[in-house]
């Protein structure tokens, strides 16, 4: 009888299948949640920097091609859903002071920083714990702009 009784199950696996879940299911989700805005985040940076540059090197001038690097800027932000700020930088090279001269090369940099999702904001957590996601992209100014 001392071998029967070692095979008797008490019913504690459904318990023991509960705790193991709730350890690792909690995680896992938690880290699909975290990939997810922070592939959001990067997918929405570097469109917003690709489509930018474009826009900028079309533009028949300067404040026209600011304006529009903005609002391409600005749009891509908001359909995110992403509410920190995105900081902008235009470079032009060999001369910076012209950007609009033939075969002039244009970079458009975008970045921000993206807070990890349901971080509270103890002690200054929440300040610590972001994502910095940048793009840059370049387009060379065409010998057919007017």
């Amino acid at each position: 009888m001392p071998r029967a009784k070692l095979l008797v199950d008490e019913g504690s696996a459904s318990i023991e299948f509960i705790a193991a879940g709730v350890l690792l299911l909690v995680p896992m989700m938690y880290l699909v949640i975290a990939l997810s805005t922070v592939q959001t985040a990067a997918l929405a940076v570097e469109g917003a920097s690709r489509h930018a540059v474009r826009v900028f090197v079309q533009a028949s001038d300067e404040a026209r091609a600011f304006a529009r690097v903005s609002r391409v800027v600005e749009f891509a932000k908001t359909d995110a859903k992403i509410s920190q700020p995105m900081t902008t930088q235009v470079q032009c090279s060999p001369v910076p002071a012209d950007c609009f001269r033939t075969g002039t090369r244009v970079t458009v940099s975008v970045s921000t920083r993206i807070p990890l999702p349901y971080v509270p904001n103890l002690f200054g957590l929440a300040h610590y714990a972001t994502i910095p996601v940048s793009a840059s992209s370049t387009e060379i100014v065409s010998k057919f702009h007017a």
